[in-house]
């Protein structure tokens, strides 16, 4: 077993890195995007507009209530099939994503709005400040202390949800593993190497993400 493991490792090496360079960009770009909008979504939320909020919250709602699977492959083939075929597999993909995450994302931020004291909502409203001017330089630095462990997880959850991707042959790890095993017939020690390269990719991203918190709250 041991042998199998380095002898793909010295020979496809490369493919699981590009696999790994896949499923670190996409989940960067997808959780970027979801980032803004879920922000978006969450204002929208908030608001005072009913009709707004009900769409809002239907949205979230289905969103959350389906498999991410389905999504895909919704995106997928209704994409690819009715909309564009220029436009690349990987491309709808990461629409599904960014349309799944930016549904979590938006109960993130809406949980980190709600948690700052609301005495700072109030004297900002008696001092005329405007609901934009509050919320840019009052409520969102304030919630973003309460929103940066979740979005963290919200990424390292990205990470693996990516290998996903890989029923629609997108390059990720999942896909390269794939590649490998059809290759070798070396599946166990193939599925072993992925494993660790996951776990590496999770597990510094999480230590990157609480060196940052903890710098975040020196500086507060």
């Amino acid at each position: 077993m041991f042998q199998d493991i380095l002898k793909l490792i010295n020979r496809y090496g490369h493919v699981y890195l590009k696999g790994a360079w896949g499923t670190l960009t996409i989940s960067v770009v997808v959780v970027l995007i979801s980032t803004l909008l879920g922000a978006f979504l969450a204002m929208g939320k908030m608001s005072k507009f009913k009709p707004l909020k009900t769409i809002i919250n239907v949205y979230i709602e289905v969103i959350r209530g389906t498999p991410l699977l389905l999504q895909l492959s919704l995106f997928y083939f209704l994409g690819s099939e009715y909309i564009s075929t220029s436009v690349p597999d990987v491309g709808w993909i990461m629409v599904a994503l960014i349309i799944n995450s930016s549904a979590y994302v938006a109960e993130i931020f809406r949980a980190g709005i709600q948690a700052v004291d609301k005495g700072q909502f109030e004297a900002a409203k008696s001092l005329g400040i405007s609901n934009a001017n509050m919320m840019k330089k009052i409520i969102f630095p304030q919630a973003i202390k309460n929103i940066l462990p979740a979005l963290g997880n919200e990424f390292i959850t990205m990470i693996k949800e990516t290998s996903l991707a890989s029923v629609f042959f997108v390059n990720n790890l999942m896909t390269s593993e794939s590649i490998v095993s059809s290759a070798t017939h070396l599946k166990l020690p193939s599925l072993m190497i992925v494993g660790v390269i996951y776990f590496i990719m999770t597990f510094s991203t999480s230590k990157l993400i609480a060196a940052f918190e903890r710098k975040v709250a020196l500086n507060d």
